[in-house]
C-alpha cells in the first residue's frame, strides 16, 4: 500500500476524478482518494512516477506522502489547518469591495441611498462602476476561475467549474447590457435605458464567489477541527529527553534517543520513548494511550511507553523502542491509516460524483432553453440556469464519509481502540455475532490458585511444601501458578532429587528417600473422596492437581483462569446491544459451562482447539456479520477469517497484525466501545448521505423555477450560492458531534476514580531550593496546612507534590511555599 498527497482538489467531483485516473493504469489494483485529508492510497506494481503522472494528467498535483508535491511550493500538513488563514484573507478582502458595490447597485437602486451626482444622475456610469468592482472581487477570488475552467477543459469539470460557470454568466450577460445601455443612450432611448439598468447582474456575479468563499471558509474551519482528536493526541509526545550519557543527564531532542538509552522521567514528565524500568516506581498516568484516567503503578521490570506522563516517582529507564517504533507513534500511524481509507457506505457518494458536475451543467442549460421557449427574458433565464449552477454541492457529498471516519478514529485512539482502516470502522457497527476467546480475554490468561483442600491428617503447609518443591522445577503454566502463590506464602521447598515429569500425567521425585509426587489421578491414586471433590472443583471451572508423600494422598490444590473483572458487565453491555455472544475454547463441555455462566454468556463452543476456530467463525458468518475477539497466536486465522477482527492490545504481535481492530487496554470493555462508536459514525455517514443528497434533489428544482408558476417562487442566484456554501458546513459540523461519544468505563475503573477522587494531587514548580533543608523547609510549611496530608519535595528536580484530603486553592499553597522565600513558577 503506498500512500500519496494528492493537490489540487476542491470536491468530491475531483477526487472520483483522480481515483478514475489512477485505476485506469493496469498496474493499480485498487486506489482510494480521500478528499478530506487529500491523500491517496493505492495498491499494485505501479511506479510512483506512473502514478504521479496519471494524478497530474488529471489536471492536479501529486507527491508520495512525505515528500513536496509536484506544482505546489510548499508541502500540504494534512493535519495543519493552513486553509482556512487564506480563505479569511480573500472573504475579507471580498467583502470590503462587495460592500460598496451592493450599496451602489441595491442600497442606490431600492432604497435611494445617496450617491455622488456623477453616478446618480449617469446610469451607465453606474453600471460601469459595478462591473469594475466586480472585476476586482474576481481577481480575489481567481482560483474559482483558474480551477474551473481548467477542469473544464481537462473534461473533468467539479464545483469550482459550478461557481465559475454562474459568475461569468452573471458577469458576462451584465457587460452586455451595459453596452445596450451605451447604445441606448446614444438613442436617446430613455426608457429602454431604465430597463436595461435593472438587467444589471454585476452584484450578483461578485456576491456568488463571496457568498461561496465563506461557505469554503467556515467548511475549512469545520475540517481542522476533524483532526482535534488525533492533534491532541500527537501534542502529548515530548519534545526533549532527559538521557544518561558519559555519566552524565543531557537533554536532547527525543528523535535523537536510540534503543538502549538510558532516559531519566521527572515527576510531571512525559514519557520520551517506550522502555523498561531499571530504577524508582511512580503512578504513571496513560490515558493518552487507553483512554483509562486512573495512574497505573510502575516498579522495576516494568514497561512504559511514549507520551504517557509521569505523575509522581523519579523513573530510570531504558529505551527498547524510539522514534516510529513506539506504541504512540504506531496509534498515530493507525488512525492516519483509517483517516486515508474509505468505508464501503461511500461508494454511492463516490458513483454519483462522478457523474454530478455534467449533470448539473446540463440541467442549467435545459433551464436556460426552456424558459426562453417560454417566452421569459434573457435575463430571467439565465437567472434560473445561473441559480442551478450555484446551488449544487458535490462537496457536500464528498465530505459526508470522510469527516465522520476522521472524527470517529481519533475518538476511538483516545478511547484506547484503533481502527486500521474505515471498512473495519463502518464494519463493527454492523455486526451480529461477538465470538470470544476464552483465554486471555474473558479470562486474565494467567492461571491463581483458587482453592487448596487437604485430607485426613495432612497439613496445609505440608502439601504446599511439596507442592512447591516439585512444581519449582517444571515449567507447566499450572506449575506457575503454584510456584507464584508460594512464593508469595513464604512456603518453605524441600530439596529435589530423581525429578521425572510425564506429560500428561504430572511430576515426581525424592526427598530423602521418601516418593513425592504430583499431578492427575494417572499418576496418584486417589480416593473416592477425593475423586468426587475434583469433580465438583471442576463443575466449577476449575482444574484439581493432587499431591501425595510416600504414597500417602496429602490434598489438592485447585487452579483456574479467573475471569476478568470486566468481563461480566461488557458481555451484559454487549447483550444489550443487541448482539449474540459466543465463547470459544478448548475446555472441556463442565468447564466451559462454569466459565461461561461466571461470565454471563448462554452459548459457547467447547472442545475447539487452534485450527478449529477459524472453521467455527466461518460456519458463523453464515448467518450474519461475525466480530473475533482474541489475544493469541492460535486466534490469528479466526481474527483474519472473522468480518471484523478485534485484538486484544496485550496480546500477541501477530493477533494484532492480523486483526482490523486494536484494543490498547486489557479487557472487554474496549469491545462495547469498538461497536458503540462504529454505531454511532455509521449513523452519522447515514445522516450526512441523506441532508447531502436531500439538498441537490429539493434544491436544484427550486433553482430550475418549477415553484415559479405554481406558488411565484423564484430563487435568486444569490440565495442559491448561500445555500451552496453551508451546506458543505452543516455536513461537516454534523460530524464534529461525534466528538460527544462517551466511552463506556468499567465498574472496576470507575470505583478506581472514585477511590481516587478521595486525595487529591497538586505539583508545583519551585525555584530556589539549593539543598535538602529547603526541601525541609518547603515540605514542613505545606504540611502544615489543614488538609496537606504530605508533601513531597524535592530540591533536585525543583518539584513539591502535595497530596491533600480536601481541595485547598492554589494560591493557599502558593502562598505557603513563598513565604519561605522562594518562588512557584507553575
Amino acid at each position: 500500500m503506498k500512500t500519496f498527497n494528492v493537490g489540487g482538489m476542491s470536491c468530491a467531483a475531483c477526487s472520483a476524478r483522480v481515483e478514475k485516473a489512477v485505476s485506469k493504469l493496469d498496474t493499480v489494483e485498487s486506489c482510494a482518494v480521500n478528499l478530506l485529508t487529500s491523500s491517496m492510497q493505492v495498491e499494485g506494481s505501479a511506479t510512483d512516477e506512473e502514478i504521479i503522472n496519471a494524478v497530474v494528467s488529471a489536471g492536479y498535483s501529486a507527491s508520495v506522502k512525505g515528500e513536496k508535491p509536484q506544482g505546489e511550493k510548499k508541502e500540504r500538513d494534512s493535519f495543519k489547518d493552513s486553509e482556512t488563514p487564506q480563505m479569511i484573507k480573500r472573504l475579507v478582502s471580498s467583502l470590503v469591495f462587495l460592500i460598496v458595490l451592493m450599496y451602489i447597485s441595491m442600497g442606490h437602486t431600492m432604497w435611494n441611498f445617496p450617491l455622488p451626482r456623477v453616478l446618480a444622475e449617469n446610469t451607465v456610469a453606474l453600471g460601469l462602476t459595478q462591473m469594475l468592482l466586480t472585476i476586482v472581487v474576481m481577481v480575489i477570488n481567481k482560483k474559482f476561475f483558474t480551477s474551473g475552467f481548467s477542469a473544464i477543459l481537462k473534461g473533468a469539470p467539479n464545483m469550482d467549474s459550478l461557481v465559475a460557470l454562474g459568475s461569468s454568466a452573471a458577469f458576462i450577460y451584465s457587460t452586455y447590457v451595459l453596452y445596450a445601455m451605451t447604445t441606448a443612450l446614444t438613442h436617446g432611448d430613455f426608457e429602454l435605458l431604465h430597463y436595461y439598468s435593472h438587467e444589471l447582474y454585476f452584484e450578483s456575479a461578485a456576491m456568488i464567489l463571496a457568498l461561496i468563499t465563506l461557505g469554503k471558509m467556515l467548511e475549512s474551519r469545520s475540517k481542522g477541527k476533524t483532526t482535534d482528536a488525533l492533534m491532541s493526541l500527537m501534542k502529548l509526545a515530548p519534545d526533549e529527553a532527559t538521557v544518561v550519557r558519559d555519566g552524565a543527564e543531557t537533554v536532547i531532542p527525543s528523535a535523537e534517543v536510540v534503543s538502549g538509552d538510558i532516559f531519566i522521567v521527572k515527576p510531571g514528565e512525559s514519557v520520551p520513548v517506550d522502555g523498561v524500568v531499571l530504577e524508582g516506581e511512580s503512578a504513571v498516568n496513560e490515558s493518552s494511550l487507553t483512554g483509562e484516567s486512573v495512574p497505573v503503578e510502575k516498579y522495576v521490570g516494568d514497561t512504559v511507553s511514549a507520551s504517557t506522563i509521569n505523575t509522581s516517582g523519579y523513573l530510570k529507564c531504558r529505551a527498547t523502542r524510539v522514534g516510529e517504533d513506539t506504541t504512540f507513534s504506531q496509534i498515530i500511524k493507525m488512525v492516519e491509516g483509517a483517516s486515508a481509507t474509505k468505508a464501503p457506505i461511500s461508494r454511492i457518494a463516490d458513483k454519483v460524483s462522478g457523474i454530478f458536475v455534467p449533470v448539473v451543467c446540463l440541467i442549467a442549460v435545459v433551464t436556460l432553453i426552456v424558459w426562453l421557449t417560454l417566452g421569459e427574458s434573457v435575463g430571467f433565464a439565465l437567472a434560473r440556469a445561473i441559480s442551478v449552477l450555484v446551488i449544487s454541492c458535490p462537496c457536500a457529498l464528498g465530505l459526508a464519509t470522510p469527516v465522520a471516519i476522521m472524527v470517529g478514529s481519533g475518538v476511538g485512539a483516545k478511547n484506547g481502540v484503533l481502527f486500521k482502516t474505515a471498512a473495519s470502522l463502518e464494519a463493527a457497527g454492523k455486526v451480529r455475532t461477538v465470538v470470544l476467546d476464552k483465554t486471555g480475554t474473558i479470562t486474565e490468561g494467567k492461571p491463581k490458585v483458587t482453592d487448596i483442600i487437604t485430607f485426613d491428617s495432612a497439613d496445609e503447609s505440608e502439601l504446599l511444601s511439596v507442592a512447591y518443591s516439585l512444581e519449582d522445577k517444571s515449567e507447566h503454566p499450572l506449575a506457575l501458578a503454584i510456584n507464584e502463590y508460594c512464593r508469595d506464602k513464604g512456603v518453605t521447598k524441600y530439596p529435589i532429587s530423581e525429578f521425572n515429569s510425564v506429560s500428561g500425567k504430572g511430576v515426581s521425585g525424592k526427598y530423602n528417600d521418601l516418593v513425592l509426587a504430583g499431578g492427575n489421578e494417572k499418576i496418584i491414586d486417589i480416593t473416592k473422596e477425593a475423586r468426587a471433590t475434583a469433580k465438583t472443583l471442576a463443575l466449577e471451572g476449575k482444574t484439581p492437581m493432587f499431591f501425595s508423600k510416600d504414597n500417602v494422598l496429602l490434598g489438592i490444590i485447585a487452579v483456574a483462569d479467573t475471569i476478568r473483572e470486566d468481563s461480566r458487565e461488557a458481555i451484559e453491555k454487549l447483550k444489550k446491544l443487541g448482539l449474540q455472544v459466543i465463547m470459544l475454547t478448548g475446555d472441556n463441555e463442565n468447564t466451559a459451562r462454569a466459565i461461561a455462566a461466571k461470565a454471563g454468556i448462554d452459548e459457547f463452543i467447547p472442545g475447539v482447539l487452534p485450527d478449529g476456530k477459524e472453521k467455527v467463525i466461518r460456519e458463523l458468518k453464515e448467518k450474519g456479520t461475525v466480530a473475533m475477539v482474541g489475544d493469541g497466536i492460535n486466534d490469528a486465522p479466526a481474527l483474519v477469517s472473522a468480518d471484523v477482527g478485534i485484538a486484544v492490545g496485550a496480546g500477541t504481535d501477530v493477533a494484532i497484525d492480523a486483526a482490523e481492530i486494536v484494543l490498547i487496554r486489557e479487557g472487554l470493555s474496549g469491545v462495547v466501545n469498538a461497536i458503540r462508536l462504529s454505531k454511532r459514525v455509521l449513523t452519522n455517514i447515514r445522516e450526512n448521505l441523506f441532508w447531502a443528497f436531500i439538498y441537490n434533489v429539493i434544491g436544484i428544482p427550486i433553482a430550475a423555477g418549477v415553484l415559479i408558476q405554481p406558488f411565484g417562487i423564484a430563487l435568486s442566484p444569490m440565495i442559491g450560492a448561500l445555500a451552496m456554501s453551508l451546506s458543505s458546513f452543516c455536513v461537516v459540523t454534523n460530524s464534529l458531534r461525534i466528538n460527544l461519544f462517551k466511552a463506556e468505563k468499567s465498574e472496576e475503573s470507575r470505583t478506581k476514580i472514585k477511590e481516587e477522587i478521595k486525595t487529591m494531587e497538586k505539583v508545583f514548580k519551585v525555584e530556589g531550593m539549593m539543598c535538602p533543608h529547603c526541601s525541609g523547609r518547603v515540605k514542613k510549611a505545606l504540611e502544615a496546612l489543614d488538609g496537606v496530608i504530605e508533601a513531597i519535595v524535592s530540591h533536585e528536580s525543583g518539584i513539591a507534590k502535595v497530596i491533600l484530603s480536601d481541595n485547598i486553592a492554589d494560591e493557599t499553597l502558593k502562598n505557603a511555599i513563598e513565604a519561605e522565600g522562594y518562588k512557584v513558577t507553575d
